[in-house]
């Protein structure tokens, strides 16, 4: 089994009372336009995540959830608040640097795998690297690395549909793993698989936070929400605490 880093980068020092924080969120509000008023998606919204943690929000369709996690990915902005990753304020960034962020930082893995249908899976694990001017053989070695390491070493040159549901997650995780990002933002990641598939990919995440990445997974699920080592609940945009699920 290959190894992972951690992801961990430390180029910017995190300002006074963020220090311990590996991300944090202090009164986030969401607003979206709805004809002549304004829905409030996010209310008030404190949430911190230290460096390592394996994390859960778990809410009903129309909580918010999603919203918040593109927020935490910098997909979007927040209308009001005070976002903080790695020190940085998120909403004094220019989109340049939100859309590096994303590139280099953050690895999204989502409920359908959204694999290039063409492309073999290394091909598919392999694009991160080319829009990063990664050289072909340096990309070519870590994509085959990160097959090996979800356990698709026989499947490298297989389509997508030539693979299963559980396979083609599996591809994706690779994908979202190769640039080895600081954070993991897994949203519903096995909402498209049955049970024993989905546990196996849940099996999976466990191992690479055992091995220190920082797992944030948006989930409707308690039973998959439990295999995070905390979670929050998150109801008509307001965010409570539900503790620890494990032992760390």
């Amino acid at each position: 089994m290959i190894a992972l880093g951690t992801g961990r980068r430390h180029e910017t020092a995190a300002p006074d009372g963020a220090a311990d924080a590996f991300f944090k969120m202090e009164k986030i509000n969401k607003f979206y336009p709805m004809g002549d008023e304004q829905a409030h998606i996010l209310k008030d919204i404190d949430l911190s995540l230290e460096e390592g943690e394996y994390l859960s929000v778990l809410g009903p369709s129309g909580s918010g959830k999603s919203t918040l996690m593109n927020i935490i990915g910098c997909l979007d902005v927040a209308s009001s608040g005070r976002y903080t990753l790695h020190g940085r304020a998120i909403e004094d960034l220019p989109e340049a640097e939100l859309a590096r962020i994303r590139s280099e930082e953050i690895g999204f893995i989502f409920q359908n795998s959204q694999l290039l249908p063409r492309l073999t899976a290394r091909r598919n694990v392999e694009l991160p690297l080319i829009y990063a001017g990664v050289s072909p053989r340096e990309r070519r070695r870590r994509a085959e690395e990160m097959l090996e390491r979800v356990g698709l070493s026989d499947r490298m040159d297989h389509f997508p549909n030539q693979l299963s549901g559980g396979q083609q997650q599996r591809v994706a995780i690779a994908r979202a793993l190769v640039g080895n990002p600081t954070l993991l933002l897994a949203d519903e990641p096995t909402g498209a698989l049955d049970q024993k598939t989905g546990r196996q990919v849940m099996a999976l995440f466990e191992a690479l936070n055992a091995e220190g990445r920082t797992i944030v997974m948006i989930t409707h699920d308690m039973n998959i929400a439990k295999y995070a080592r905390r979670v929050v609940h998150i109801i008509d945009g307001e965010l409570t605490e539900g503790g620890a699920t494990s032992d760390a």
